[in-house]
């Protein structure tokens, strides 16, 4: 059988107006938000990595050269999260990837088995998209096959992929983990280094 080929696409462009400052580089254990999710997705079973930037790319792109990845800068970064899919995708769509396994910059309490268990399940089922199920709806990080970046490529505004993705109901699996939390505030913030430091 021939081997599935799997991008990460790392979203990072947001403007962290909610936060006050740029969440990316807020200081993560001994690295910063954006690239403990950088490490933690490039442990995982996929073959490259695309991180989209948008907001300050050039404050976040030097943190990121010694990272080995591909960076996409979206210029409409202020339309929402539906145009760093869109530009992501763009990217990588005439590369000959099978799939693709979408994260958030900011998610970075998830773990590389979490991203391996979506990319494991993907590959039993390539027809099914399995995403993170936030209790009863999807979203990211999610793993979409090739024949959906056509749909991916007409979404808009910032909620643009979960109204996809929950309206693929028999399409879709959800896999549950403790670890979905954003991080959009200071109080966000404050919350996962107490998390952190009980750990």
């Amino acid at each position: 059988m021939p081997k599935i080929r799997i991008a990460a696409l790392i979203l990072a462009a947001g403007s962290s107006s909610r936060m006050g400052t740029l969440k990316q580089l807020l200081p993560f254990k001994k690295t910063t938000i954006l690239e403990e999710t950088i490490e933690n997705v490039k442990q995982a079973d996929i073959d490259k990595i695309y991180c989209v930037l948008g907001a300050e790319a050039s404050s976040i792109k030097p943190y990121l050269q010694k990272h080995s990845i591909d960076l996409v800068i979206n210029s409409d970064y202020k339309e929402g999260l539906s145009s760093s899919i869109k530009c992501g995708i763009e990217g990588i769509q005439n590369e000959g990837f099978d799939a693709v396994l979408i994260a958030l910059g900011d998610q970075p309490l998830i773990q590389t088995k979490f991203f391996n268990t979506l990319i494991k399940e993907f590959k039993s089922d390539q027809k099914k998209i399995v995403a993170a199920d936030y209790n009863n709806s999807f979203g990211v990080p999610v793993v979409i096959s090739n024949n959906y970046f056509s749909d991916l490529l007409k979404l808009k505004g910032d909620k643009g992929a979960k109204e996809f993705l929950n309206s693929q109901n028999h399409t879709i699996i959800g896999l549950k983990t403790e670890n979905l939390f954003d991080i959009d505030t200071q109080k966000d913030y404050q919350k996962l280094i107490k998390r952190i430091e009980k750990t």
